[in-house]
């Protein structure tokens, strides 16, 4: 279940959902907010997310993808946040 938080987080950047109706953004799953933040984000958006959901949820969601869906991160973007969650997480 979403907290409220992170409902208005999403609202707050529906920007980076542009593609998504207005009235399903909230209904967006973990996978797609982490990625979408880490490759389009701001690091100020980062910092933001991860005092909602916690450097070790954020870290689950992206350690959990597999397959094809780790094409979907930039390589760069995908590099460093291996190292910063390898680190930090």
């Amino acid at each position: 279940m979403r907290t409220p938080e992170i409902k208005e987080f999403i609202l707050q950047h529906s920007n980076l959902f542009w593609y998504i109706p207005q009235d399903k953004k909230v209904d967006i799953s973990d996978e797609l907010l982490v990625e979408t933040l880490l490759n389009y984000g701001t690091l100020n958006e980062y910092k933001d997310l991860e005092k909602l959901m916690g450097i070790k949820e954020i870290s689950s969601v992206f350690k959990g993808i597999k397959g094809r869906k780790k094409l979907n991160y930039y390589p760069e973007v995908y590099n460093f946040f291996y190292q910063y969650f390898k680190k930090h997480a």
